[in-house]
């Protein structure tokens, strides 16, 4: 941990938004550095203006490749365009809609002028598709954030048709478009003014807000959280969520408190993160220290039942009880689950589990107790859009606080992360149950294991990288982990066969997986143990001897 985790940020770790904003216009990128061209990851292409990876160069040619993409994909419906609360968001919001406008995309951006979150733009192209009659043109979206970045990042993500985050195919295309546009100084790009672009014909407002929040009942039983009384602490955490907290409160009659309505671009109210940056990570008990601590002081209006926390874009969550503090992402997604397939009778009755595989193996016991086929997907919540469209697979959660599941009835929410979603939940499962998220999770424990979880990085260069990327079973030539014998080495998710990017080692009570960073020269050990904190660090240990072994 460094010495100011958790508390306050100081002026000295702002960001300088003068400087943020001018080099978001007057810098272009140096695209003989790879850093500094287009590149998608699992959440769209991310970046700062001040080092030249999230320049006004780079927005309008990422928007002109997805007019072209969508155009080839015969996708001639409204865009939906949405944006939250980081200092880039607004200006690239800006710059993607002259792209959008001068290219005669019909637009449908906040009616409110206000920040938008990402499961409030997948629901929206969801229910204008569902909506719409046999053969009409279908929609689609971007949304502008880095999710839970730094102050100084910027973001921008494609969700087409399907409501979710693009596929690989779709960004690499665009990917690759956008990069020919660069390189060919823009030319090809259609432009005009933002004044221009806001009045013209084919830029419209949607209640982005009432949309989503109206909705909710739909998919959650409020009426439980209102009946039982919880007491809610709602934290947005400066991010996008901010105005639909209170509206949920206000419009469904629950007894909710936004925490911190703050809105700044520095987030100078943050607590820093274990790194010391300021970084709107709900599942990082340094970044929420400030509602952990509201939550245990019993005071000043402190205590609730439930307080959640969500990043800029709401599409993690945080979960704290009175009895737990913040819950690991693994346990709550282990509790919802048990909970949702024994309370949502509308679901198909044999839609399957989804979970990430770097996620917690005690999902795969609370699947199998409840009789549900598990469905373990790479890394990237894409994997799961299929299963929540048709109703298949009915949840889909990852490790890193994403989830998202179906309506009451079966049918589909959301195909992107929803933070809002899973933080209600929480209430819900408190009001029906009587008792706590981190109180059930302890029974789950009692029945199937206490398992311990972590995630370590470990040096590697970009050749290494590459070499974890393309291994197979066989490169593999151990037979034991950490005492006992190995039953399983993947590097295709047992879920859909597509490849993991990395290896997963797998034995009768612990596991490792091992995947290169996109953004830095380390790889990623994620490693659990159902025999306690000693196993698993020897688990850690022989992982990474493993892994060096074989890319060295």
């Amino acid at each position: 941990m460094a010495s100011r985790a958790g508390t306050v940020a100081q002026p000295q770790d702002l960001v300088d938004l003068t400087a943020l904003l001018d080099a978001y216009y007057d810098v272009s990128p140096d695209l003989s550095d790879p850093g500094q061209r287009v590149a998608f990851g699992t959440s769209g292409h991310r970046g700062s203006s001040l080092k030249a990876s999230f320049n006004e160069p780079h927005i309008v040619a990422i928007t002109q490749a997805i007019v072209e993409y969508r155009a080839g994909q015969g996708i001639t419906g409204p865009l939906f365009l949405a944006k939250d609360t980081h200092a880039l968001s607004e200006p690239a919001q800006n710059s993607a809609l002259e792209v959008l406008a001068a290219n005669g995309v019909q637009v449908l951006i906040d009616a409110r002028h206000a920040y938008t979150p990402t499961p409030a733009l997948s629901h929206a192209i969801l229910t204008y598709n569902n909506n719409a009659p046999a053969g009409a043109p279908q929609s689609d979206g971007i949304v502008v954030t880095p999710s839970h970045n730094p102050p100084g990042d910027g973001g921008f993500k494609y969700n087409p048709p399907h409501g979710g985050p693009a596929d690989s195919d779709a960004t690499g295309w665009i990917a690759n478009r956008a990069n020919e546009l660069l390189e060919n100084g823009l030319r090809g790009v259609k432009r005009i003014p933002l004044a221009e672009a806001l009045n013209a014909e084919t830029t419209g407002k949607f209640d982005f807000l009432s949309s989503y929040v109206d909705d909710l009942p739909s998919v959650l039983n409020l009426d439980a959280i209102r009946d039982a009384g919880v007491r809610i602490g709602a934290d947005p955490m400066g991010g996008a969520a901010v105005d639909y907290w209170g509206e949920i409160g206000e419009r469904h009659h629950l007894n909710l408190t936004v925490v911190n309505p703050t809105v700044d671009p520095q987030w100078a109210f943050m607590t820093l993160d274990w790194d010391e940056k300021i970084r709107m990570d709900c599942s990082s008990p340094s970044a929420m220290a400030s509602l952990i601590n509201r939550m245990s002081d019993g005071g000043a209006g402190g205590a609730f039942d439930i307080a959640t926390g969500n990043d800029a874009d709401a599409d993690r969550h945080g979960i704290v009880t009175p009895d737990g503090g913040l819950m690991n992402p693994n346990h709550y997604l282990a509790v919802a689950i048990d909970y949702l397939y024994r309370n949502r009778t509308g679901w198909n009755p044999n839609s399957v589990v989804g979970k990430t595989l770097v996620s917690s193996s005690i999902i795969d016991r609370v699947a199998e107790s409840l009789g549900r086929k598990l469905v373990e997907v790479p890394v990237g919540f894409k994997w799961f859009v299929p299963g929540l469209l048709s109703g298949e697979g009915a949840f889909g959660g990852e490790e890193s606080a994403g989830a998202s599941f179906n309506k009451m009835d079966g049918s589909v929410w959301t195909t992107d992360k929803d933070g809002i979603l899973l933080a209600l939940l929480a209430s819900e499962i408190t009001a029906v149950t009587g008792k706590s998220p981190s109180q059930l999770y302890k029974g789950l424990t009692d029945k199937f294991g206490a398992p311990v979880y972590a995630r370590i990085d470990a040096a590697a260069t970009r050749e290494q990288k590459a070499a974890l990327g393309k291994l197979s079973p066989s490169d593999v030539t151990a037979t034991e982990l950490a005492g006992e014998a190995i039953t399983a080495k993947l590097t295709e998710a047992p879920g859909n066969g597509a490849s993991i990017g990395g290896l997963k080692v797998v034995t009768e009570n612990a596991w490792f997986a091992a995947r290169p960073s996109g953004t830095e020269d380390v790889y990623k050990i994620y490693a659990e143990s159902f025999k306690g904190a000693e196993h698993l660090k020897q688990v850690q240990a022989e992982a990474k001897a493993l892994v060096d072994g074989v890319i060295s």
